[in-house]
């Protein structure tokens, strides 16, 4: 057996396991589902009343950005649940059995990736009921969620290295909201970042999340000719923007969660 036929079938072993095992906490699936309908329902009808979008109607412009926002929360699952696997021993026991070291966090991060496809297909329902509509191809559609899903999947390496480093699901859970909160709002994810002050508009128009909420939203046929076009490339080019991103995050957590991941195992 070649090293790469190992590698993918533990790894589809251990994603089998972490599936059975979100099956199995049913609470798990409610509270991830329920916080995104809020966060819809909220902007929706709450601030979307209050923020104009010329051209567009607010659900439109919103859900991609909601999108956006809840798979990258969603991908901090994988950071908890590494450190809860290593403060109760289980990478331990995962280390003494003949499986490829890579296995259990490539399992564990695409396990994770079926939890955001479960509470994409919600909020995409939820959003159909407030007025959002797909108004491109139905093969654009799919490369809009799959640009959605292949960013989230590699926040979950970076998460990954951090459940690991840390010692319990709870660091994990206050470092990934004082780091993620600031990036999903200081972006184009729920109001056009031509209002903001110059320093934050540059962030903003340079953040990935703004480029694959941009992605998004023109996969998605969510944008208009009202709008002022993007004069900055990561937006004129969002999409090839936020897979530069993509690539570059797996370059560097991915072999970095791995190490850490043989060092966890073995303390």
């Amino acid at each position: 057996m070649s090293a790469m036929t190992r590698v993918v079938g533990d790894s589809i072993v251990i994603t089998k396991r972490n599936l059975i095992k979100v099956k199995r906490v049913p609470d798990l699936i409610v509270f991830a589902t329920l916080s995104p309908i809020m966060f819809v329902l909220l902007f929706r009808y709450i601030f979307g009343s209050a923020i104009p979008i010329e051209g567009i109607g607010y659900a439109e412009f919103l859900l991609p950005g909601i999108f956006a926002q809840t798979v990258i929360f969603g991908s901090t699952i994988t950071g908890a649940s590494l450190a809860d696997d290593v403060q109760k021993g289980l990478i331990e026991r995962f280390r003494s059995l003949p499986m490829a070291r890579s296995a259990v966090l490539i399992g564990r991060t695409v396990a994770d990736q079926g939890l955001n496809v479960i509470t994409i297909v919600v909020m995409s329902l939820t959003g159909l009921l407030v007025g959002w509509r797909i108004r491109s191809s139905f093969l654009e559609a799919l490369a809009g969620f799959g640009v959605l899903l292949l960013f989230a999947f590699a926040i979950s390496w970076m998460f990954a290295l951090v459940g690991l480093l840390v010692r319990t699901p709870e660091v994990v859970n206050n470092a990934s909201f004082i780091v993620i909160f600031p990036i999903t709002f200081i972006a184009n994810t729920f109001v056009p970042t031509e209002g903001f002050p110059t320093v934050l508009r540059v962030f903003a128009d340079w953040n990935p999340v703004s480029s694959v909420t941009q992605a998004s939203r023109e996969l998605f046929g969510n944008t208009s000719p009202a709008l002022p076009p993007p004069d900055v490339w990561p937006l004129q080019n969002p999409v090839l923007y936020t897979l530069i991103w993509v690539a570059l995050i797996l370059v560097i957590f991915v072999p970095l969660s791995i190490r850490q991941y043989v060092k966890a195992a073995g303390r």
